[in-house]
This record gives C-alpha cells, structure tokens and sequence, in this order.
C-alpha cells in the first residue's frame, strides 16, 4: 500500500509528518513558502486525511515513510515532525540513521512513560468515544492541543481534520494493527532542532528535555507563546525557524 503524498519545489528534500490528531493539511501554512526552498513532500498516515485504514497485517507509519522515500529514490532529507509525526520521524531517524540530513521535532514524544496529565486526556478521551460522543472528543482534542495563539479558524480547522480522523478509524472494519519501530537516541545523528511549547501539557515538554539532553546533536528552543501545535498557532515565526534550521 502507497500512502496518499504529494510535493512541490525543487531543491534538498524535506519531509512533513503530521500530528496524531491532524492530517497533511496542517502543513498548508509552511507548504508554498518552504516549496520556494526546498523539495517539500507530505503525506497523510493511514487512517488520516486522505490515506485509508486499510493493512494486510500489522504495519508502522515509519515502515510506510521509508517505503514512501525509498518509492520516490530519496536516499538523504531533511524531517520535520509534529507531536506523533516527531516520534515518527525519530523511529525513521533510529532504522535509517544515513537517511536523515537534519531533524526538527516540534512537541515530540519519545516514548517517555505517560504522566499524570497524558493519562487523564486519554481517559476522557477514552470515555467520549466509547460513549458515541465523537463531537466531544473532538472539542476536547482541540482544547487540549492548541494554545492560546490559535484563532478560530485554525480552531475549526484542526476539529474537521480530528472529526475526520476518527470517523475514518471507527469505521475501519477491522481496524488495522499498527505497531512502533523501536526509537534509539544514541544512534540519531543528524542535527536536531527540538521544540517545545510553554502551554503544553507537562509531559511534552519533559519529552523535549529528555530529546535534547540525549540526542548527540540536539539544540533545545522553548517557545513560551506556543501550545502543541506551535506550527498552527504562529505559521509565519514557525515557518522562518524551519526555513533557517533546513538550510
């Protein structure tokens, strides 16, 4: 299976991986400024925007990037990965280490154990969808993950992307398995920019601690303004800090 992709620009490639509770499309801030650049490519994950939840047996979304990358003969890019698309990007960096040139991890987990806070999300969480209450777990998603900087648009544009995203994988029949590759900070040796936002919950920006204090060639930047989703909530400052990182 191809998930679904598209590009544009010319020049050092450079991968976009979606949050968990977003799609490819929460990239259309950076997409036509970063293609003026670079060679942009972004992709949906199964289950997400406009990639089915379909799999003949268990799978990884990193499994499904490497087979995207090696299908499109790129043997060397840059990786920018928001939330789950970081932990995404860390389990490609771990498999492929040759194949990644530079590294941004916007909100990234890595694996950590869940603290107190992540736990209590994905118990109510948990609650509303089992209730049948689609809508409110999308309101809570969007409450959750984007700060005080998001204006109502994006607020309303992150909840079609998260409603989407679980109507899809409820429907889903059976829902396919799908696994995590193995993440090994040791061996990810690419430069790194880790990012973490100030109104996030607690356990992202631990992660981020933790990602900058291991990772070989990391360099830790603290946005005091940002939420989960900092490439949402302010695109133009995002997009110059991915722009100057990238080159």
């Amino acid at each position: 299976m191809t998930v679904w992709h598209e590009e544009t620009g010319s020049g050092e490639p450079v991968v976009l991986l979606h949050s968990g509770v977003a799609d490819s499309g929460m990239w259309d801030p950076q997409w036509k400024p970063l293609g003026e650049r670079f060679r942009v490519i972004r992709l949906d994950f199964r289950g997400h925007g406009r990639t089915p939840c379909v799999a003949d047996g268990p799978y990884t979304d990193a499994g499904d990037v490497a087979d995207l990358l090696a299908a499109l003969g790129l043997r060397q890019v840059g990786l920018v990965g928001s939330s789950y698309g970081g932990r995404v990007a860390l389990e490609l960096a771990t498999g492929h280490p040759g194949l990644v040139s530079r590294l941004v991890l916007l909100n990234a987990g890595c694996g950590l154990p869940p603290t107190p806070d992540l736990e209590a999300f994905g118990t109510e969480e948990d609650r509303l969808i089992e209730a049948g209450d689609v809508g409110g777990a999308v309101d809570l998603n969007v409450r959750t993950w984007l700060g005080p900087e998001a204006d109502e648009p994006v607020r309303t544009r992150l909840a079609a992307m998260q409603r989407h995203a679980f109507e899809v994988q409820l429907a889903a029949d059976p829902e396919p398995e799908r696994g995590r590759d193995p993440i090994d900070l040791t061996v990810v040796t690419a430069p790194t920019l880790v990012v973490t936002g100030g109104h996030d919950l607690p356990y992202f920006r631990e992660s981020g601690r933790h990602l900058a204090e291991r990772l070989p060639d990391a360099t830790l930047l603290e946005l005091d303004w940002a939420g989960h989703l900092p490439s949402l909530e302010r695109p133009d400052e995002v997009t110059r800090l991915l722009g100057e990182f990238l080159s």
